[in-house]
């Protein structure tokens, strides 16, 4: 398969004003998207895009711009305003229109943003598909004719719609009444349906970072700075916490005692309230960086797990290839997909409180049985052609170290896709035996390096 030009792990992304994120680039990418489903029409139909996007200032001229190209290209588009990333999945599937578009950087800072796609299903893109949208960038924009140009319309009900949604993924004879629980919306595009969905389920809710400006996303609140809802979670003597990142698609928790919860940690939550109500339907998927204690926890209750490469729609491929249900990455992102196509921090949240809630238990209760292993990771500067992996004094180290954690950790090398640097992770049962293993393999693999490039 040939190599991604612009499309990274989840859509376009980079810095505003710095190709590709653009203007003229967002045009043409619009309507290079739009050119691919014009071809893929039935005769007579016009395609529809749905966009939304968060709460970044530069969302406005994107947004735009994006409408521009696909309308360009003979595309129909609806727009949202600010909303989370899973709500525009979902609508892309409830709107019948041919595909989604997110304008958001996620958890990134407030001067970068991107473009997510979804297809009519409410899935991520293939790669094939972002390989067909790439090459027709590549031919230029061809603007049709003024009577086959595309029209743009605002989808007025669209926040009510995915509220109702979330909602109907909680159970309908459970409550949350009796709960007082904070939620950090990020300054971002959960900002109002967040706080929503947990009290129309009967919840005291406070509100953190569901003020948002166009420059504050992410900045000190949200997942990505959970020790500011650790804070505020003590402060108002709340049961629980719920931080989402920017376009709320990822989720991390914290207790009532200010203790934080990753996605690894809210996977068995949910994963093993299922499995005790025999409804987990498989196994559970994680990514290579899911840790290690998490597949010892889930082999001690007999759950089958697998790992996929990084990133929720290599996590969604293999939920798919094995007819399973629950994966995530310990970032946050979660996929239930019972309840949604893709990772939704609200649902998942639910489905945490659904756990709780049924199993009679906090947070600590219901997470008490997966110790997650210390981890070290190391980047090491190193030229991406270099054959540092067959050189026979890495293999032997990898070989002593490999020997000295089977069943207590593992090794992970994983060359980064965006920096020359391989990244060395070791996990062990004890902090100082990874981190002397990391250490040893990082400089083997640093004196193949410089060995290959002196």
């Amino acid at each position: 398969m040939s190599k991604r030009k612009y499309f990274g792990t989840d859509g376009v992304r980079g810095e505003v004003g710095t190709p590709p994120i653009t203007p003229d680039f967002i045009m043409q990418l619009g309507h290079a998207t739009g050119r691919v489903l014009r071809a893929q029409a039935k005769p007579g139909k016009r395609p529809a895009v749905l966009i939304g996007k968060d709460t970044r200032i530069s969302g406005y001229m994107l947004e735009a711009a994006l409408e521009a190209g696909l309308s360009a290209a003979g595309v129909d588009t609806y727009l949202t305003g600010p909303l989370p990333t899973p709500a525009i999945a979902y609508l892309t599937r409830a709107l019948r229109v041919q595909a989604g578009l997110v304008i958001s950087a996620s958890h990134n800072p407030f001067p970068d943003n991107g473009i997510k796609f979804f297809n009519a299903r409410g899935d991520k893109l293939s790669d094939e598909a972002e390989l067909a949208i790439e090459a027709e960038i590549d031919k230029g924009l061809r603007c049709v004719s003024s009577g086959e140009l595309g029209k743009a319309k605002r989808v007025n009900d669209a926040a009510g719609r995915y509220i109702e949604f979330c909602k109907r993924a909680f159970p309908a004879d459970l409550s949350l009444r009796g709960l007082k629980i904070v939620v950090d919306c990020a300054h971002g595009a959960a900002y109002q349906v967040g706080p929503a969905v947990f009290h129309e389920l009967g919840a005291d809710v406070v509100s953190l970072g569901a003020s948002p400006d166009g420059m504050n996303i992410n900045k000190g609140v949200g997942a990505t700075h959970p020790e500011y809802l650790s804070e505020m979670v003590v402060k108002h003597e709340a049961d629980l916490g719920i931080a989402l990142d920017g376009d709320a698609d990822r989720l991390l928790m914290v207790d009532r005692n200010g203790k934080t919860y990753d996605g690894d940690q809210l996977v068995y939550i949910i994963a093993s309230h299922r499995a005790s109500k025999g409804e987990l339907g498989g196994g559970v998927v994680g990514t290579q960086m899911t840790n290690y204690g998490l597949e010892q926890a889930f082999a001690r209750r007999g759950m089958p797990f697998a790992r996929a490469k990084v990133g929720d729609r290599y996590v969604l491929e293999v939920l798919r290839e094995k007819n399973w249900l629950i994966g995530g990455e310990n970032s946050g992102h979660i996929l239930c997909l019972d309840r949604h196509s893709t990772g939704d921090a609200i649902i998942a949240a639910l489905e945490v409180l659904r756990a709780l809630v049924e199993g009679n238990a906090s947070l600590a209760e219901a997470a008490s049985d997966v110790t997650l292993l210390p981890q070290e990771l190391i980047n090491v500067r190193i030229d991406k052609a270099s054959p540092w992996a067959d050189k026979p004094a890495v293999k032997a180290v990898l070989a002593e170290w490999e020997a000295k954690l089977t069943g207590h950790g593992r090794i992970l090398l994983r060359p980064s896709g965006t920096e020359p640097v391989l990244r060395v992770m070791v996990e062990a049962e004890d902090g100082a035996v990874a981190k002397a293993g990391a250490a040893a393999i990082a400089e083997a693999v640093a004196a193949t390096a410089s060995a290959v490039t002196a």
